[in-house]
């Protein structure tokens, strides 16, 4: 699925990974990494194969768009660091290009770990038009993409059927990104006339709301 905004041009991918063409940049919001092993530490009945999930997903959406950059937006690591670092130390390892981390409220490892990776962590950045943070902002004259919210969509059929699908969330000013990582959850979004709303399914992005 892509889309313009505010004359420049994304491509939002069913992971839940946008790719912004023109800065050739990758944005991707709350992977929570470490949820998981957290959970499963504390008697949680999560199956270990979801660690696993999160680092394919991660992979295919790099070699699908190759990118210069990668942009975290907020709640990379859930917790503090457990045995899911080093996965993430190896992932990052065979990545050629550049890596920063727009600081979320769960990003609570010491600076100096990511800084060791080489990943610059920011409490937000600016491009252009465009201001980059973890919760939505309002600031005039920006257009903000964001994460935090963990947006779905519930989408009713004509009898009783129902489906509730994680989604990118667009107003006029802002664009939230869809949690990324497995077992995070969504926050069922009630749209506005003029928002747009495109839900992911395992193979596409599709507009359900405009």
């Amino acid at each position: 699925m892509n889309i313009e905004l505010k004359g420049q041009n994304f491509e939002f991918h069913p992971s839940g990974a946008a790719y912004w063409i023109d800065q050739e940049m990758l944005l991707i919001s709350d992977v929570h990494l470490g949820k998981i092993s957290h959970f499963r530490k504390y008697g949680s009945a999560v199956p270990q194969e979801a660690i696993g999930q999160n680092f394919l997903q991660l992979e295919e959406a790099v070699k699908r768009f190759d990118p210069e950059m990668i942009c975290f937006l907020g709640d990379l690591f859930h917790s503090a660091m457990n045995s899911e670092w080093q996965l993430f130390e190896r992932w990052v390892g065979e990545l050629d290009c550049q890596v920063f981390l727009v600081s979320g409220n769960h990003d609570v490892i010491s600076p100096l770990k990511y800084e060791e990776l080489g990943i610059e962590i920011y409490k937000e950045v600016r491009v252009g038009k465009f201001l980059l943070t973890h919760q939505p902002e309002d600031r005039d004259g920006s257009f903000n993409i964001c994460g935090h919210i963990h947006p779905g969509y519930h989408l009713q059929g004509l009898g009783k059927q129902s489906l509730k699908l994680p989604c990118f969330y667009k107003t006029d000013h802002r664009l939230i990104l869809p949690a990324f990582g497995e077992f995070t959850g969504n926050y069922i979004i009630k749209p506005e006339k003029g928002d747009e709303i495109y839900a992911l399914t395992k193979k596409e992005v599709i507009l359900v709301y405009s």
